[in-house]
C-alpha cells in the first residue's frame, strides 16, 4: 500500500522533529530531509513543509532552498524561518523585529472563511520564537491573521488556477503552547491538501510483516535484545514475519537492574521469541577492572559486548542478517543540514558488528518515533512492562557507578535502585516520571547507626520529567515519598548511610551522571 507523504525540509530548527511527530499524530506519513537534499518528488509526495531555523534569512550562511522545485506544484507550508524565507525570496521584505517575539501571543484571524481556520476561534493562543519579521508582503500574497506585534503573523499566496496553495506562519503550530496548532496542521494537510490519514499502527504492522517476510525470505536474523521497548517491538515484528528464524541474544553484562536478567528473559519466552540468555557478567567485570574514566568504561563495555556477541554468533552457523532497534531520531539526528555528507550513528550496543560479521542490516523501526513505537507495541499486544519501561542506558549501571566498577558496588546499587523503582511503581509515580534511577557516588560519609559510627557510601536519587530526553526538568517528587525511599535504602542496603536528591535540569546537567 502506498501512503500519501509529506516532506519536511529541515533548516536546523529544534522543533523539526516535533513537526513530524504532529503530522504523524494525524495518521499522515512524513519524512524529514535536509533543506539542501530535496529528493525527487515522486507521486506519493503530496505536500511540503519548510521548518524553522536558528538562522536569520538575512544571514550570509542562511539555508538556501530550491523552493522553485515545488512552488505551485505541491501545497506548501512555511513555518517561522520557512515563512520569512518564502516572503523574502518572493519579493517581500524581512527585517530584524523592533520587538522580538518569543513566547505566547494571541493570533487574531482576519479571514475566518479560509479553510485553514476551520474549527479555530477568531482569537487563539500561539507560540512565537523569532527575531525577524515580515514587514512587506510579496506581490500576490495577503495576510490572513495578525498578532499585536506582527501584522503578517500568517500569510497566504493568492490562488491562481491549477497552482497549489501556499501558506506561511510566523508562529510554531507544532508546539503544545499553540492551543489550536494541531488543528492548523490538520486543516492544511487533510482539508486543503486532501491527504489520506491512513498511517496507522495496524497498517504499519501489516505492511512491515509482509515486507520483512518478502525481504528476508528463508534466511536467519540475529538480534540482541535489551529489554526496552525499541528492541522488543522490532523483534516481535521480525518474529511475526519469519518465526524462529529470528534468533535473539539477551546478554547479562552484570550491569542490569536487580533480577532483570531472569525476569526479562522469562517475559521474552512468554512472548514466544526464540531468545538465548547469556550470562557474561564475569567477562564484563574483568574488562572493567581498574577503569574509572567514564569514556574508558563505555568503550570497555562496548568491546566486551562485541566479544561476547561475536563468540556466541560463531556457534550458530549460517546467519545472514543483523536486526537492530534503530528508530527515526537515531537516523535524522545524525544528518547534518549544513554538511555534504550523511552519517548514521552506530547503535549503542552493536557499533562495529555489522561490518566485522558481514551481515545485512534489518531495522524494522527506522521510520518510527518513540511514541509511535509504543503505539505499535500496544497494537501488537505486548505487556506493559516493555511498553512503558523507563529509558535505561546501554551501558546500564556502569555509568551510574562513578569510579571503578566492582561486583560489590553493583550489588549495593542494584539494591538501592530496586527500592526506588519499586516505590515509584507502588505510589503511582512511575508513569509521571520520564526516567529514574540511583547513582552510586565515589564518596563516603560519616553516619551513626545505633550507637556506632559508620563511614559508608552516598547515593543520589535521580528522577526527571521530559517528553523526549532532549531537555529535562527534575521531578518534583513529594517530600514524604523521598523520605520514605531514603529511610528504606539506609535501613536495608548494607553499605549506604546517606541519600541525596539530584535537582539539576538538563541543560546544563545531563540526565545520567556519566
Amino acid at each position: 500500500m502506498t501512503h500519501d507523504k509529506v516532506i519536511i525540509l529541515d533548516c536546523g530548527s529544534q522543533y523539526t522533529q516535533l513537526i513530524a511527530r504532529r503530522v504523524r499524530e494525524l495518521n499522515v506519513f512524513c519524512e524529514i530531509v535536509p533543506f539542501n537534499k530535496i529528493p525527487d518528488l515522486t507521486d506519493d509526495v503530496k505536500a511540503i513543509i519548510i521548518s524553522g531555523s536558528p538562522f536569520s534569512v538575512r544571514d550570509e550562511n542562511a539555508p538556501q532552498i530550491n523552493y522553485k522545485k515545488f512552488l505551485g506544484k505541491l501545497p506548501l507550508l512555511g513555518v517561522c524561518y520557512g515563512a520569512q524565507y518564502l516572503a523574502q525570496q518572493e519579493g517581500g521584505r524581512v527585517e530584524r523585529s523592533e520587538q522580538r517575539e518569543y513566547g505566547k501571543a494571541i493570533l487574531n484571524v482576519l479571514n475566518p472563511d479560509d479553510p485553514i481556520f476551520d474549527d479555530i476561534p477568531l482569537s487563539t493562543q500561539v507560540w512565537m520564537s523569532h527575531g525577524d519579521s515580515i514587514l512587506e508582503l510579496p506581490d500576490g500574497y495577503s495576510h490572513i491573521a495578525t498578532t499585536d506585534h506582527n501584522a503578517y503573523a500568517m500569510i497566504k499566496k493568492q490562488s491562481i488556477a491549477d497552482e497549489a496553495p501556499v501558506y506561511a506562519v510566523q508562529f510554531h503550530p507544532e508546539v503544545t503552547h499553540s492551543s489550536h496548532g494541531l488543528q492548523f496542521l490538520s486543516n492544511f494537510l487533510l482539508k486543503i491538501c486532501g491527504l489520506k490519514a491512513d498511517w496507522t499502527p495496524e497498517s504499519f504492522i501489516d505492511e512491515s510483516v509482509s515486507a520483512l517476510s518478502h525481504t528476508i525470505g528463508p534466511e536467519k536474523v540475529l538480534m540482541a535484545l535489551s529489554g526496552g521497548v525499541d528492541s522488543t517491538v522490532a523483534a516481535t515484528l521480525l518474529h511475526k514475519a519469519i518465526g524462529d528464524n529470528l534468533i535473539c541474544f539477551f546478554i547479562d553484562n552484570g550491569l542490569l537492574r536487580k533480577d532483570e536478567f531472569e525476569n526479562v528473559l522469562k517475559a521474552y519466552h512468554t512472548l514466544g521469541l526464540n531468545v538465548r540468555g547469556i550470562n557474561a557478567r564475569q567477562h564484563f567485570y574483568e574488562s572493567l577492572s581498574g577503569k574509572e574514566d567514564p569514556e574508558l568504561k563505555r568503550k570497555a563495555i562496548g568491546k566486551a559486548f562485541i566479544d561476547v556477541f561475536e563468540a556466541e554468533a560463531g556457534k550458530l552457523g549460517d546467519i545472514s542478517w543483523l536486526g537492530q532497534g534503530t528508530i527515526y531520531p537515531d537516523v535524522i539526528e545524525s544528518v547534518s543540514v549544513h554538511g555534504p555528507s550523511v552519517t548514521i550513528k552506530s547503535h549503542h550496543n552493536v557499533g562495529g558488528l555489522p561490518e566485522h560479521l558481514k551481515l545485512k542490516i534489518v531495522e524494522p523501526l527506522r521510520m518510527l518515533f518513540k511514541d509511535e513505537v509504543r503505539r505499535i507495541g500496544f497494537a501488537l499486544g505486548l505487556p506493559e512492562q516493555f511498553i512503558h519501561r523507563h529509558p535505561f542506558p546501554g551501558p546500564g549501571l556502569g555509568i551510574r557507578i562513578l569510579g571503578e566498577i566492582t561486583p560489590e558496588k553493583v550489588r549495593i546499587l542494584q539494591e538501592a535502585d530496586d527500592i526506588f523503582i519499586t516505590k515509584l511503581r507502588a505510589s503511582g509515580l512511575y508513569s509521571e516520571v520520564w526516567q529514574a534511577g540511583v547513582i552510586l557516588l565515589p564518596v563516603r560519609s560519616v553516619g551513626v547507626m545505633g550507637d556506632e559510627r559508620t563511614y559508608e557510601n552516598v547515593v543520589a536519587l535521580r528522577a526527571v520529567s521530559s517528553t523526549d530526553g532532549m531537555t529535562a526538568e527534575w521531578s518534583k517528587l513529594p517530600y514524604e515519598f523521598l523520605a520514605d525511599v531514603s529511610s528504606e535504602i539506609i535501613n536495608k542496603v548494607k553499605g549506604i548511610n546517606r541519600v541525596v536528591y539530584d535537582i539539576s535540569t538538563k541543560p546544563p546537567a545531563t540526565i545520567e551522571w556519566e
